[in-house]
């Protein structure tokens, strides 16, 4: 009887974090999106296994800033986008949430490019793949519902480990991967740095702190469901960063052994071909599609979620779009405007996607620092601030992110 009670429990206690699973799975792979993948690769093809070691602060950070998203979602209720215009007020929240929708039409382009350059794998021109799955993913946000959405979401985000089969196919040396993790050999200067400070910024952008907030309130989820979004925060994280343990690994195993250089995803997708296989290629390219249709999916969702609750309109999938109009109008007007942009022969994509870096590289140490005063304030938060070791770690996270976005920032001027 005992026994039964208890595997009753168990089972109850599974259906529930099924329930509340999503959130954190979802907004931490889309870290893994097509700026991400080029970023590991290039870190891959260039350096091979020893910026592995990169990936284990990358994963504390990324613990770190999502549970205190969540946390303050479930207590208050509100987006952060809500929370920060009632305490800055209407003016500054104008000039941050303006430089963030410029910043995410270059992110969204930078996905679109991604498609682009994974469908040319398989010999399909992008005037043919960007408007159709510009279409595709449009009609998945406004015609569907969120709990479809959310699905296709987790089924993008556990597709993503298809990278792990296209680097056991480079048949890498094990050995030498757990060598490189505790002795990286690798020389400290300007180059080496910029691509430490790329691998650990691409774990986090300001528009993940607004859509893990905004997607915790449209699940509904409560204080008593706080352990399983842990646990569902936790496995997302676990799943990012094995996603880019892999391609690194996928690279350093092939390109890397063999000299070869890479400027992008796309590259390092073509060049896996005569080294491991066109199974291995083919594998690599449709990771990077997923990626780039999953990430051009949330990235516009979250600008439009942030946006309009910042000023007080309707948001939500689950809104018809008379009743969330604004909401779905800048949906529409970022994935069109960022599709176009790609189409346009000769686009500078590369200083798009640069511009965009800088500007969230400018926006991230605002949004951050917003964040951890909001979640130390009682009058909001209640019991649930942040402990002492929680305000130890968090600035001090906080802290080392300006730090690199700042050097990141001035690399990229110079």
């Amino acid at each position: 009887m005992v026994l039964l009670k208890s595997r009753k429990s168990l089972w109850k206690k599974i259906v529930l974090f099924l329930a509340i699973l999503g959130p954190g799975i979802i907004t931490g792979s889309v870290d893994n999106d097509a700026g991400g993948i080029t970023t590991y690769s290039v870190a891959g093809a260039e350096y091979g296994y020893n910026l592995l070691w990169t990936l284990i602060p990358a994963f504390i950070v990324l613990i770190i800033i999502q549970e205190m998203n969540a946390r303050m979602g479930i207590v208050t209720g509100k987006g952060l986008a809500d929370l920060i215009r009632e305490r800055t007020g209407v003016k500054v929240t104008f000039l941050i949430f303006l430089g963030l929708l410029i910043a995410d039409i270059g992110n969204t382009t930078t996905e679109f490019a991604g498609i682009t350059g994974s469908m040319e794998v398989f010999g399909i021109s992008k005037y043919i793949a960007v408007p159709v799955f510009a279409a595709l993913v449009w009609l998945l946000v406004v015609k569907g519902t969120y709990k479809i959405a959310e699905r296709i979401f987790l089924l993008f985000s556990f597709t993503l480990l298809i990278y792990i089969v296209s680097a056991i196919m480079g048949k890498p040396d094990w050995k030498e991967i757990g060598h490189a993790i505790v002795h990286p050999d690798i020389k400290v200067n300007s180059h080496s740095t910029a691509m430490i400070i790329g691998i650990v910024g691409t774990t986090i952008a300001p528009w993940m702190q607004f859509y893990m907030q905004s997607s915790v309130i449209e699940k509904g989820l409560q204080m008593k469901n706080y352990k399983y979004s842990l646990i569902d925060i936790i496995v997302g994280c676990i799943a990012t960063v094995v996603v880019a343990f892999f391609i690194i690994v996928a690279c350093g195993s092939t390109l890397n052994k063999n000299g070869l250089q890479i400027h992008e995803a796309k590259d390092a997708a073509m060049a896996l071909e005569p080294l491991a296989g066109s199974l291995a290629s083919h594998f690599f390219a449709f990771g990077l599609l997923v990626a780039s249709v999953f990430s051009a999916t949330i990235l516009p969702l979250a600008t439009a979620f942030y946006i309009c609750e910042a000023f007080g309109f309707e948001a939500g999938i689950d809104k018809k779009w008379d009743e969330a109009k604004e909401f779905y109008v800048l949906y529409t007007g970022i994935l069109i405007l960022s599709a176009l942009i790609i189409l346009i022969p000769h686009a500078p994509l590369i200083q798009i996607s640069l511009w965009s870096q800088v500007i969230n590289g400018l926006l991230l140490p605002v949004v951050l620092v917003c964040m951890m005063m909001l979640v130390n304030n009682k009058k909001i938060m209640g019991q649930y601030t942040n402990k002492p070791l929680n305000n130890i770690i968090g600035w001090g996270t906080v802290s080392v992110l300006i730090i690199l976005s700042l050097m990141l920032l001035v690399m990229s001027f110079l």
